[in-house]
């Protein structure tokens, strides 16, 4: 819709331009006008101002002026209708589609609101989009929200730092907010922000300087990622563990259809009925084909490996390793 009115505007203008130029060179060579009287006579005739003419014109000067008049007139109401239009339906549109936006959000409960739609930003939409997660994005550049809106990716226009943004993300309601703005001030106030606004929130925050990371827990960030880090540390590890780094990339985690090799899986999952049961009953090895690697503890202690006889707990967790189809078997038992 955008790029249709783009083209007729660039339309609009061209005839507007093209029918000065054709008045101007006309009045300039045809009937040897100065050059100041052959614009003056084209814009004071484009125009229909009424204004006398600089000199008396001949028969063939009024016939040409006629229908220089005739031709302005339609091409200098199709200019405005266009515009006109543009303006008002990029107003209504704007309009329309924060109001279907906000009309979700409030259907919303327990949804992630990732804050920046930068470089970090997109790629946890994208992990969000893979796992089905029901999210919103504030971005406070509108060029970006324009691009980027759709039925999938719900945008909310603003700057994050603000309370009243962040209230109309649903922020009150929301389980997770991800900030991921490219300055660390913006990320600490926005911090600040959600959890005076939601204090069981769970915060996830962007970090560059190492500086920012401790100020960034203190203001109440759950968990704290700086990617430059992660990225020298990854780049490192692939001279120094080549083989165990390339087979750790090779275990997908994405949530794309044939591709995960890890899950995790909640104990009322596992334990429908809320008794506590030992690893071993569980027989998730002979049920699945996937194997128990990790066990994160209701208090939050991760066990590596944890042993058979390990009795599961009322919100611990079990992490998995299995191929594609032993997980895609894992996620339809216990629907996952």
């Amino acid at each position: 819709m955008k790029k249709l009115f783009q083209v007729k505007i660039y339309i609009a203008l061209s005839l507007l331009l093209f029918i000065l130029l054709a008045g101007t060179l006309t009045y300039k060579f045809a009937f040897n006008f100065s050059f100041i009287d052959a614009i003056y006579m084209t814009i004071i005739t484009i125009s229909t101002v009424g204004f006398k003419e600089v000199v008396p014109l001949t028969n063939t000067e009024k016939i040409f002026t006629s229908g220089l008049i005739i031709s302005s007139i339609f091409i200098m109401g199709y200019a405005i209708a266009v515009i006109s239009e543009y303006i008002l339906s990029k107003n209504d549109l704007g309009f329309l589609i924060q109001k279907r936006v906000e009309k979700k959000i409030k259907k919303m409960n327990n949804h992630i609101i990732v804050c920046g739609y930068g470089r970090n930003g997109q790629q946890a939409v994208h992990k969000l989009l893979a796992y089905k997660k029901p999210f919103v994005v504030i971005e406070k550049d509108e060029e970006i929200v324009e691009k980027f809106y759709s039925e999938m990716v719900l945008f909310i226009h603003g700057n994050a730092n603000e309370d009243e943004v962040l209230k109309r993300a649903g922020i009150d309601k929301a389980s997770t907010l991800i900030t991921a703005l490219p300055n660390d001030a913006d990320n600490l106030f926005v911090v600040l922000s959600a959890r005076q606004l939601n204090k069981n929130l769970k915060i996830i925050s962007r970090a560059t300087e190492e500086t920012t990371l401790r100020k960034l827990k203190l203001a109440g960030a759950n968990n704290v990622i700086m990617p430059d880090r992660i990225g020298g540390d990854h780049m490192a590890s692939l001279v120094v563990t080549p083989d165990l780094i390339e087979f750790l990339d090779n275990l997908s985690v994405s949530g794309e259809d044939d591709s995960m090799n890890i899950e995790q899986v909640p104990f009322e999952k596992v334990c429908p009925q809320g008794k506590e049961m030992a690893i071993k009953d569980l027989d998730l090895r002979k049920k699945t084909g996937c194997s128990i690697i990790g066990y994160k503890s209701p208090e939050g202690e991760y066990i590596v490996n944890p042993e058979p006889s390990m009795i599961l707990k009322q919100g611990s967790k079990l992490i998995l390793i299995g191929r594609p189809f032993q997980i895609e078997s894992l996620k339809q038992l216990y629907n996952v």
